[in-house]
């Protein structure tokens, strides 16, 4: 396995990703080297240097299902994932389920593979034990931390959960963006905010992927299931073989007996979990997005 670092790759919002249909033709595909590295573009998981990386780990997994060698890009946000894509800077990415719907939408990348979700809430806010704050609606007038504009657990699903309970963002709370679920955390532990709104899931892993201690945090609240959890995002000018290997290789990688291997990214590893990634799969994001002020239209 190769890896790289890559920086953000374009300027894109958004709103730019929801919003930009599908303005240019879709890129031609060519025949690809079949001994060609397949290229990946994620973002860094797992910071534990008594760990295996689940990246590293994903990779090694995917040498084995496909017989290519793979390069891994690490980029700094979702959006740069979904660019790279679209740039055909790399073959495929790994997105959670609202990016991988904004990046449907633009009509520029063609989802292959598709995780579905369960009956399990998402999201969570996460407060320090000696808050005030017992409800969702103590909120009104805090200040609440979320990863960043294009995550799905730590913005869009505990943004519809406020909403739900009737709180709306920029009128009864204000929200910053601290660049990741960790910058979330290091703001809520250094009093710059109040709740820092996360992942459930990172709440059960523990350190260092969730920074606090028993009995020093609580979790306020819990949002909705998603329909989709993630999607493997590929080029448009991806040949049909190769498609056809990296299809036959995710599902070879996130199979069950994986899933401890693979930490962060074990959520995914259940054979039974993989769906048809087409446009009713997102149809259900659409009106929590819009919660959010995001659009999601004529997805393809």
């Amino acid at each position: 396995m190769r890896r790289l670092t890559l920086p953000a790759v374009g300027l894109l919002s958004v709103g730019a990703l929801a919003l930009t249909g599908c303005q240019s033709p879709a890129a031609e595909a060519t025949p690809s080297d079949p001994d060609a590295p397949i290229t990946i573009a994620t973002l860094p998981v797992g910071e534990d240097p008594t760990a295996e990386n689940p990246i590293e780990v994903f990779a090694e997994l995917f040498e084995e299902a496909t017989g290519r060698e793979v390069e891994v890009t690490d980029v700094p946000d979702y959006l740069s994932v979904v660019e790279a894509i679209r740039a055909d800077h790399v073959d495929i990415g790994i997105m959670s389920g609202f990016p991988s719907a904004l990046a449907v939408n633009t009509g520029e990348v063609d989802p292959l593979v598709a995780f579905g979700g369960d009956d399990k809430p998402v999201s969570t806010c996460v407060v320090l034990n000696d808050s005030p704050i017992q409800t969702l609606e103590d909120f009104r007038g805090k200040t609440v931390a979320f990863a960043d504009q294009a995550s799905s657990s730590g913005y869009f699903m505990p943004v519809y959960m406020l909403h739900e309970a009737g709180l709306e963002q920029g009128e009864d709370y204000e929200a910053i963006f601290a660049g990741g679920h960790e910058g979330s955390f290091a703001a809520l532990e250094q009093g710059q905010v109040d709740a820092a709104c996360t992942a459930i899931m990172l709440t059960e892993l523990g350190a260092p992927m969730f920074p606090f201690a028993d009995g020093e945090w609580r979790g306020i609240g819990e949002s909705p299931s998603m329909s989709v959890q993630g999607t493997v995002l590929g080029r448009q000018s991806l040949d049909d073989d190769t498609r056809k290997v990296i299809e036959e290789g995710i599902a070879a990688v996130f199979s069950p007996e994986n899933a401890e291997r693979l930490g962060a990214m074990g959520s995914f590893a259940a054979l039974e979990q993989i769906v048809e990634p087409d446009a009713d799969v997102y149809a259900s994001f659409a009106e929590i997005a819009a919660v959010a002020g995001v659009e999601l239209k004529d997805l393809k």
